[in-house]
């Protein structure tokens, strides 16, 4: 099978993961990336992951890489169980032109970047870079034990042909536990990701900023128009 047809759904297991949400500084600049159709969150929202894969062992078919994606949280739609926002990507920084195929072709807006996960001592520090400059750094503080196992399922909404659709991403994840989110920083502010920046200090949304060492995820082969 050729890698630009790569068979749905795709397994990704162990990656190292940071998942970050805030309210933006500029709420009107972040509802403005959205497509007719869909609004906002009542907080306003914003979210972000920032995760590594770190060997090819550890995807169905993806092979290493490295990503960012971020977007706004939405109204009126949930996850299947209703415990959380339904979101929109607005960028994804992806290592892998491999991966980028794969979700292009499902609507998601994948361009090149890079996602580095460093550890020192406590301190985890993510970086996103694009062309090799950073635009975005998030600064946490994690524990080495593990709280909860979380599982469950996100509900990502994508722009396809027109359409407005779908898709629900099974998870589960090893929780660090303490987390203490420190900081995110945006800093390109002529990159269009500035819009989704944080205010200051930043008002973190903390039911959807975790580090996990472990998380295990797939991509969903069947989506659903969301209307």
């Amino acid at each position: 099978m050729s890698e630009s047809k790569l068979a749905a759904p795709q397994m990704v297991i162990d990656s190292r993961m940071l998942y970050s949400s805030w309210v933006p500084a500029d709420p009107a600049a972040a509802a403005a990336l959205l497509p007719d159709g869909i609004r906002p969150a009542e907080n306003k929202a914003i979210y972000m992951n920032q995760y590594v894969v770190d060997k090819p062992e550890q995807t169905s078919g993806f092979g290493a890489y490295s990503l960012t994606y971020l977007g706004l949280d939405l109204a009126d739609h949930t996850t299947p169980d209703g415990g959380a926002p339904a979101r929109f990507f607005t960028h994804y920084f992806n290592s892998s032109e491999t991966v980028r195929r794969y979700v292009r072709e499902r609507g998601v807006p994948a361009s090149p970047g890079a996602t580095t996960l460093e550890l020192h001592g406590r301190e985890l520090v993510v970086t996103t870079s694009v062309d090799g400059v950073p635009i975005i750094r998030t600064r946490a503080l994690v524990g080495n034990k593990i709280g909860v196992v979380a599982r469950g399922h996100l509900a990502y909404v994508t722009k396809v042909d027109g359409r407005l659709v779908a898709g629900n991403y099974p998870y589960i994840a090893d929780m660090a536990d303490p987390y203490e989110l420190l900081a995110v920083e945006f800093l390109a502010k002529d990159h269009p990701v500035y819009a989704l920046r944080p205010g200051s200090p930043v008002q973190v949304v903390k039911s959807a900023s975790w580090y996990s060492p472990r998380s295990s995820f797939v991509y969903p082969g069947g989506e659903r128009d969301l209307f």
